[in-house]
């Protein structure tokens, strides 16, 4: 009867105050970044352009309308690595830490939102997990910091290269792209050890949470989730088999070949598969790579990272269980069977739901933007949906469209990059009445309908 009072005097479901918290980051951040001490001019900057910026940083993609380098100072810079870390751990990290520190006992609301934030399916252990991720994330950070000053340090000084680092750290572990060279990576194309430690960093960003507590604990419990193993066995895939298109699609391509040796060919054909997991570096230049290299990348951008991470798309999780339950198909069962374990039907059902939307919601921004944008002659469709897969799946990789966007073009883009961050299930039920989510309570008659 208690419960039933607390969830009757709340005004916004745990779904709404998740997708809300996002859009209020986004507009603080935003009306921030507008203000004549963040840029370098000392002059207010373009508010869309601002809200821009603070979309793509809150929602880690790495898309911008203004150079990162050159427009912002360093208290810009600083805001914009804030927002990047708030918006890849969730909004939700600062409040448990305060809660934390303050040793002030945690309400069940507050539960309830982390459950939702981390998408589980019990609140038991959710601020556990939680502290987990503050930790986790704190280290790798730290580390792939330190790693990267050790090249920055000595290229632009002591002051400049440790802020660098922990920039570059903060950006690649959330998979927000956003960089401080001007011309992300290419500058390092020579260089397998950035292009190997921020490859690292994306990694561990984007393979989960869940993920890394179960892989690092499995010495001691000896025991992997479902979850786990799919992710595992997904990611693995998806950067191998990425990695070998990209050495055959690309092998010849100029921006590859020219002054570089094996090893650092090899570097970078595997920067190439591990970047379009929503991270959005890149150290060639993308109007010089093949068709089949831009459809493999857009491929990749549109699955993303796993569920769970600082990554954003479709999810590694989501498409192996599209994958498993059409491989049941064939194989004439009707239930999506993985490791011995049977994947709940309504899993899957929510897995081509996910499908479906989001494909369809990417078709119709290609579709608006082809007729909002110029696109130059040299240049096709691919120009345009390019962007819109990278802005979807939060990655941050650019054809050259993003800067010359319209008004209408950065309203679209920002609404794919909140949708690819916060997810279509959470946007699309924060819209809904509680009459609307809740099922009927009546069923109408069953009749086939003939498919394929």
């Amino acid at each position: 009867m208690r419960r039933y009072k607390i969830q009757e005097r709340r005004r916004f479901s745990a779904v709404q105050l998740l997708a809300l918290g996002f859009f209020l980051l986004i507009l603080v951040g935003g009306s921030l970044l507008s203000l004549p001490i963040f840029s370098r001019s000392g002059e207010f900057t373009n508010y869309l352009d601002s809200l821009f910026t603070a979309t793509s940083a809150v929602c880690v993609t790495g898309l911008t309308t203004l150079n990162t380098a050159e427009h912002w100072n360093e208290w810009g810079q600083l805001l914009i690595m804030v927002l990047i870390e708030l918006g890849g751990l969730g909004f939700m990290t600062m409040p448990v830490l305060m809660y934390f520190i303050l040793r002030r006992k945690i309400s069940l609301h507050t539960r309830m939102l982390l459950q939702e934030a981390l998408n589980l399916d019990e609140m038991s252990g959710a601020i556990r997990l939680m502290l987990y991720i503050i930790k986790f994330a704190a280290t790798i950070q730290i580390i792939g910091a330190l790693l990267l000053s050790i090249q920055f340090v000595p290229e632009f000084g002591w002051r400049k290269g440790i802020f660098f680092g922990i920039f570059h750290s903060v950006s690649s572990f959330c998979n927000a792209g956003f960089d401080l060279l001007g011309d992300s990576l290419v500058p390092y194309q020579k260089n397998p050890f950035v292009l190997l430690v921020v490859s690292g960093l994306i990694i561990a960003g984007g393979f989960g949470f869940i993920v890394w507590r179960d892989v690092l604990g499995y010495r001691k419990n000896r025991l992997l989730s479902l979850h786990t193993k799919l992710a595992l066995w997904v990611t693995g895939i998806l950067l191998a088999g990425g990695m070998l298109l990209f050495f055959i699609t690309e092998n010849n391509a100029a921006s590859l070949t020219t002054g570089t040796n094996f090893f650092e060919r090899l570097a970078n054909t595997f920067f190439m598969a591990v970047t379009p997991r929503t991270a959005g570096y890149y150290s060639i230049d993308y109007m010089q790579m093949t068709n089949a290299g831009l459809i493999v990348t857009m491929f990749l951008m549109y699955i993303g990272g796993t569920s769970g991470s600082t990554a954003g798309g479709l999810k590694t999780t989501t498409f192996g269980v599209l994958c498993i339950q059409i491989m049941s198909i064939f194989k004439g069962r009707s239930r999506a069977e993985f490791q011995e374990r049977t994947i709940r039907s309504a899993v899957v059902f929510r897995a081509f739901t996910l499908f479906f939307l989001t494909f369809f919601l990417c078709v119709a921004a290609i579709i608006i933007l082809t007729i909002t944008e110029n696109i130059p002659e040299t240049s096709g469709v691919e120009y345009v949906a390019f962007e819109v897969f990278s802005a979807f799946g939060t990655v941050g990789l650019t054809m050259g469209l993003t800067p010359d966007l319209t008004v209408v073009g950065k309203l679209i883009i920002m609404l794919l990059m909140y949708i690819g961050r916060v997810g279509i299930y959470t946007v699309g039920f924060s819209l809904m009445t509680k009459a609307n989510q809740q099922e009927a309570k009546f069923k109408y008659p069953e009749e086939s309908i003939m498919i394929g």
